[in-house]
C-alpha cells in the first residue's frame, strides 16, 4: 500500500528533479494543492489550486520557474492517510539568489495511491522566509 509519506517523498523528488510530468502524475484529478495555506500572492482568494490543469499552472508559474529545489525535512508524522512534514525547502532562484521557506507541508492520499491534497502552511513575512542575493567575489565589495 502506498502511504502519504512514500507520495510526498515521491513529490518531493519530482519537484526536486524538475521533473513535471511524474510530479503532475501524483495528484487525483480533483487534487488541491494550498500552498501556501490561504490567501497570498499566489493564491489571491486563498482558495488554492484544485483540478488537474490549476495544478499544472501552479507547477509552471511556482515550481517551474525555480532553478532548483531541495526538501529538508526535520520531521513527519504519518497519520492514517496524512502524513504532516516539518522542515523547510530550499530554493535556488535567477540570478544566483536563494530562498529558503520553514514551513508544514501535509499530504492527504486518496486511498488509490495518488495525492489528494498538498497543504503547505508557511508564511510570506516570516522572517525564516528569507530570499538570499548572490554573494559578490572577494574584492567586488
Amino acid at each position: 500500500m502506498t502511504t502519504a509519506r512514500d507520495l510526498a517523498r515521491r513529490s518531493q523528488a519530482a519537484a526536486g528533479a524538475g521533473d513535471r510530468a511524474a510530479w503532475l502524475a501524483l495528484f487525483a484529478d480533483d487534487a488541491l494543492v494550498e500552498d501556501p495555506v490561504g490567501p497570498s500572492p499566489l493564491s489571491p482568494d486563498g482558495t488554492g489550486h484544485r483540478g488537474a490543469e490549476a495544478i499544472a499552472r501552479f507547477y509552471d508559474t511556482v515550481i517551474g520557474q525555480v532553478e532548483g529545489l531541495r526538501f529538508e525535512i526535520e520531521r513527519s508524522y504519518l497519520c492514517g492517510d496524512e502524513v504532516a512534514d516539518v522542515g523547510a525547502i530550499h530554493l535556488a532562484l535567477p540570478g544566483g539568489h536563494s530562498r529558503q521557506v520553514h514551513g508544514v507541508f501535509t499530504y492527504r492520499s486518496d486511498g488509490a495511491g495518488r495525492i489528494a491534497a498538498l497543504r503547505a502552511f508557511w508564511e510570506f513575512d516570516d522572517p525564516a522566509t528569507r530570499e538570499e542575493k548572490p554573494s559578490e567575489p572577494p574584492g567586488m565589495g
